[in-house]
C-alpha cells in the first residue's frame, strides 16, 4: 500500500522552533508533534545550512519560505524526482518520439495525465544547460526552442498542366476523407541523392523510396507506392514547385487522380509532408550517405515513423488509422502496407 506523506506546516515549524529553544531533544519533539524523528532531523538540518546570506539558527518563517520554493522548483522538474519515469521518457525519446507523443501515450495508457509535454521540454532544456545533451534526443535536436524560416525561389515554367492548391476541394483541408496525399523530396548533402516521401493527409502515414532528383524517377516511385492501393485511397496529391515533379500529369493520368501545386514560397500548404520530413531527419540527417542505406534500413525507419502515436490522431499511430481505412474497403491490410524500394 502506498504511504501518504504530508508536508510540515508553518505552525509545526514554529512549534519545532519553540521546543528547540526549550531544550527538547529531537525524539521529544517528534513525539509531541507525532512526526518521525527523521522528519524533524531533516527539517532542521536542511534549513540551518549556512549560506552567504544566512548564518543564523533555525528560523521557522524562513524554513517555510524555503520549503515552498523547493516545492515549486521540484514541480518544474518532475522527471528529476522520478528516476523510473525519467528512464521511460528517455527510452521513448531515443525511439524518436516527441515529448507531446510521450505525454499523450502515457495518459492513454494510465487513463490520466502522468506528465505534460511542457514538463518534459523544461527538463530537457534544463539538462541541456547541464551539458547532458538531452536536446539531441528530440526529433529535431534543437539546442533552443524556436522556429527557423527560409525563403526559396521556384521556377514554374517547367510544370505543365499545373493546378493551384487553391483549386483543391475545400473538404480536403479538413482531413476527414482518406486518399489525399502530399509528396516532397528529402535532399542530402551528396548531390543527386534523395528520398521521395509521400504522406497521406488523414492518417499521416508515409511511404518512401531512394532515388535521384529526376522527374522520371520521382514519377516511377510514386506510381509504385500508389499502385497497390485501391482507387478510393489515391484521390489527389499535392506537390511544391520543384522540377522533380514535372511529370505529375503522367502520374495523374496513370493513377486516375488529380494533382495540385503549392504557391511559390509556401511549403506550409503541404505541411503534413514537411512535418514528416522534419521528423525523419532524426534518422536521416543531411550528411547521410544513401549508398550505405539499404532497403531494409529505410523500411525500418518508415515503420518506426508509422508506428509512433500522434496527438492529432488521439495518440493512435498512422499505421492503425490507415489500416482502419483499408479494412473499411475490405482490402488485405498486409498486402497494401507502406513499403520502400531502391
Amino acid at each position: 500500500m502506498e504511504k501518504c506523506y504530508q508536508q510540515l506546516t508553518l505552525n509545526e515549524r514554529i512549534e519545532i522552533y519553540r521546543l528547540m529553544m526549550n531544550g527538547k531533544s529531537l525524539r521529544q519533539i517528534s513525539a509531541l508533534l507525532k512526526r518521525s524523528v527523521s522528519t524533524i532531523s531533516r527539517e532542521i538540518k536542511r534549513n540551518t545550512k549556512p549560506t552567504k546570506q544566512w548564518r543564523g539558527p533555525y528560523d521557522p518563517v524562513r524554513a517555510n519560505k524555503l520549503a515552498i520554493r523547493r516545492r515549486r522548483w521540484d514541480c518544474r522538474f518532475k522527471l528529476a524526482r522520478q528516476p523510473a519515469l525519467q528512464k521511460l521518457v528517455r527510452n521513448q525519446l531515443v525511439m524518436g518520439w516527441s515529448p507531446e507523443q510521450i505525454s499523450g501515450w502515457l495518459a492513454r495508457q494510465q487513463g490520466a495525465t502522468v506528465i505534460s509535454h511542457e514538463s518534459i521540454y523544461r527538463f530537457i532544456y534544463h539538462r541541456t544547460a547541464q551539458k547532458d545533451n538531452w536536446h539531441k534526443l528530440l526529433p529535431r535536436a534543437r539546442f533552443r526552442r524556436g522556429r527557423h524560416s527560409r525563403r526559396v525561389d521556384y521556377a514554374l515554367n517547367h510544370l505543365k498542366k499545373r493546378r493551384s492548391v487553391h483549386e483543391r476541394p475545400a473538404a480536403i483541408q479538413q482531413r476527414t476523407q482518406a486518399g489525399h496525399w502530399e509528396a516532397d523530396l528529402m535532399l542530402f548533402a551528396r548531390y543527386g541523392e534523395a528520398v521521395v516521401i509521400s504522406h497521406e493527409r488523414k492518417s499521416r502515414l508515409v511511404m518512401a523510396a531512394k532515388q535521384g532528383k529526376s522527374a522520371a524517377e520521382t514519377k516511377a516511385n510514386l506510381s509504385d507506392m500508389l499502385s497497390a492501393l485501391p482507387p478510393r485511397l489515391r484521390r489527389t496529391m499535392t506537390f511544391d514547385n520543384g522540377t522533380e515533379f514535372a511529370s505529375h500529369h503522367l502520374l495523374a493520368k496513370e493513377m486516375a487522380m488529380q494533382t495540385y501545386f503549392c504557391d511559390v514560397r509556401a511549403p506550409w500548404q503541404k505541411g503534413g509532408v514537411e512535418n514528416a520530413i522534419g521528423r525523419l531527419r532524426r534518422f536521416l540527417p543531411r550528411k547521410t550517405d544513401l549508398k550505405q542505406l539499404d532497403v531494409d534500413m529505410l523500411d525500418d525507419i518508415i515503420a518506426c515513423y508509422n508506428n509512433t502515436p500522434r496527438k492529432c490522431l488521439d495518440y493512435q499511430t498512422p499505421a492503425e488509422v490507415f489500416s482502419k481505412q483499408l479494412n473499411l474497403l475490405h482490402f488485405n491490410r498486409e498486402s497494401t502496407f507502406p513499403h520502400a524500394r531502391e
